[in-house]
């Protein structure tokens, strides 16, 4: 695990090469076995690979889902709000374990955050995703992941550049 978390970065360039179905299905697996808070699984996973689509889900906010456009896949994450009140971390967790997954299969992904962002001056890049795809309005999406075969290969953070001032033991002082 630890090497794949030294080789993750966020990936926006993509060659044309398709996503295997043997990699969705892995991907897939993935976001089904994430933990959730009690169990109540409340994340649904929309799985897109129409490149008409695509196009349209790199439009989804102002800035920073343009890479969407270039990615031959992309996964929704999204949950029904009405199933639990941590519906947005477990949401969370589904997502860097596929993230994490793309990393083991050879690929590269980049998240996009959809919510609490716009799409325009009048609408939310999730209201704009909603209206795209379909879907309820109970159905609350968290981000996109962006995956395929990367055609950019940025360098691992060096150890020395983690940010050890972040830890403490024991006590905050």
């Amino acid at each position: 695990m630890i090497q794949l978390l030294r080789k993750r970065r966020s990936i926006r360039k993509f060659t044309s090469e398709k996503v295997s179905v043997e990699a969705i299905e892995t991907l897939i697996e993935a976001a089904l076995r994430a933990p959730a808070s009690r169990s109540i699984n409340p994340w649904e996973f929309i799985v897109v690979d129409d490149p008409e689509l695509l196009q349209k889900l790199s439009l989804s906010k102002q800035h920073g889902s343009e890479f969407l456009a270039r990615a031959p896949l992309a996964i929704v994450v999204c949950a029904d709000e009405t199933k639990s009140d941590v519906w947005v971390e477990d949401c969370s967790i589904a997502a860097i374990l596929i993230q994490c997954t793309a990393v083991s299969l050879g690929l590269g992904s980049c998240w996009a955050q959809i919510r609490n962002r716009k799409h325009d001056a009048q609408q939310s890049a999730e209201a704009y995703i909603q209206e795209l795809l379909g879907l309820p309005e109970n159905i609350k999406v968290e981000c996109v992941l962006g995956i395929g075969h990367a055609a950019e290969r940025p360098r691992p953070l060096p150890a020395e550049k983690l940010q050890h001032d972040k830890i403490r033991r024991n006590r905050w002082a």
